[in-house]
């Protein structure tokens, strides 16, 4: 019974694999594979002519896009960038999706401000610390003239020996 429904499925996967596998062609349809250029049709590149070894390609100055004028009439808004524009070799450090550079504190500033915490913080315990009562509410009291007779201070009994010490 079993065999019987794979042996029925089977004929199904075959009619349905050219319309599967035509993904296969879509490369040819938009005209790949492209034929290399001969050797001698490539632009004659030296160190003279291109310095930075791209090709030719015009590599612009590094400038991250966050410091782009965002009210600027780009292209593309969220990238602060014009149609055409040519993107740096880095473009990938530069766009808009990288982590953002911390500009509103200068670095010698952040010294300052953790010293002002510091100073804050240890005033605040300075001002708690003698301004907090180390006195409980009510004093204890306790009988016998403080427990001093109880304690074996100076007007106290002496304690009678034991029997096994004579």
């Amino acid at each position: 019974m079993f065999a019987q429904r794979v042996s029925m499925v089977r004929p199904l996967a075959y009619r349905t694999l050219p319309l599967l596998s035509s993904h296969c062609t879509r490369t040819f349809i938009t005209g790949y594979p492209r034929i290399p250029q001969k050797f001698e049709q490539y632009p004659n590149f030296d160190d003279a002519t291109d310095p930075g070894m791209n090709g030719g390609y015009v590599n612009p100055p590094a400038e991250k896009r966050q410091f782009r004028d965002p009210y600027a009439d780009w292209w593309d808004k969220q990238g602060r960038r014009n149609f055409g524009e040519p993107l740096h070799e880095d473009d990938d450090l530069l766009g808009r999706f990288t982590p953002e550079e911390y500009t509103h504190f200068k670095p010698r500033w952040a010294f300052a401000m953790n010293g002002i915490f510091i100073a804050t913080m240890l005033g605040f315990c300075g001002v708690v610390y003698a301004l907090y009562p180390d006195m409980p509410a009510v004093p204890r009291t306790f009988p016998h003239d403080g427990l001093l007779d109880a304690l074996g201070g100076p007007g106290a009994l002496p304690a009678l020996p034991d029997k096994d010490d004579k």
